[in-house]
């Protein structure tokens, strides 16, 4: 018997019930890339025929950080060899972060001394445990913040003054950047005319060494086995960010994509919002 609402299913996953709304079975739903409505079995059974599957979150929904969780669990379930990957970690904490991992050091060391979000305690940390008790890997593939800042502050340039020890911890230079992909386009536009043109591109810039960055260290750990790489939906929505940058590299690679969004319902996706990813989370426009 087919499942009215995905929720039900996935609802069914999870160990603990989703806080506040967990009742509102009308608080979120699956669909395919074109509208059609799915749930989260037939999610599972499709993306676990990629390498690389993107999550693409709204940071802080705690409906996505659920379905991240679940998801992990699932594609580890049929998949032992699973690697996990995370923006939310920058690439110079990757030592600190293993350590944790291993059980070499306690948590408040791992919060000390890496650059953790602040959301990690509910939105993070129960992804984290599931990678300790399983022993899967967790990638930090973002780049140091204060490299992104300096690609704001001064452009991509400044990166050629870094150290070769500072560039470990960043994609290969130099990079490049098409100006033209329509989500670079939509942040320049973002910017509406204020401030000088060198300071909107620089900020994009900053964004595409993000991007760059995370696909250079799934790249390095791919031949290990699948990842499931998790980020802001911006990162990897339509395909572009990580993924374009990713593709440029190795365009046989096969790419599965999710990504999350705010309607004011949730029972249809919206035109404008499909093939924004193969499979989307739409999640209740939050009443402001």
């Amino acid at each position: 018997m087919r499942c009215l609402y995905p929720c039900l299913l996935v609802l069914m996953i999870f160990s603990t019930p989703l806080q506040g709304f967990a009742q509102d079975l009308a608080a979120y739903r699956i669909f395919h890339s074109t509208g059609r409505p799915a749930d989260f079995s037939r999610l599972v059974e499709e993306v676990q025929q990629a390498d690389v599957v993107f999550f693409g979150e709204l940071h802080g929904n705690p409906i996505a950080h659920r379905l991240q969780l679940a998801l992990a669990r699932a594609l580890h379930a049929k998949n032992p060899q699973l690697q996990l990957a995370m923006e939310m970690f920058e690439a110079d904490n990757q030592l600190v972060l293993d350590e944790y991992l291993q059980g070499l050091i306690p948590e408040k060391h791992l919060l000390s001394e890496a650059k953790v979000w602040p959301g990690y305690p509910t939105d993070y940390k129960p992804l984290l445990d599931f990678a300790r008790e399983q022993g899967l890997p967790v990638i930090a593939s973002n780049i140091p913040r204060r490299y992104a800042n300096l690609v704001y502050r001064q452009g991509l340039e400044a990166l050629d003054s870094l150290s070769a020890e500072a560039r470990r911890w960043i994609a290969p230079l130099p990079i490049v950047v098409d100006l033209q992909l329509p989500g670079y386009q939509a942040m320049l536009h973002s910017m509406g005319g204020h401030g000088n043109p060198a300071s909107s591109e620089n900020l994009v810039k900053a964004q595409a060494i993000k991007d760059a960055t995370m696909a250079h260290f799934i790249l390095q750990h791919l031949e290990k086995g699948k990842i499931l790489h998790l980020n802001g939906a911006y990162h990897s929505k339509n395909r572009e960010g990580i993924v374009w940058y990713l593709l440029q590299q190795q365009p046989e690679l096969r790419i599965a994509t999710i990504t999350t969004l705010e309607q004011q319902g949730v029972k249809k996706l919206e035109k404008a919002n499909r093939n924004t990813a193969d499979f989307i989370l739409v999640v209740q426009e939050k009443v402001q």
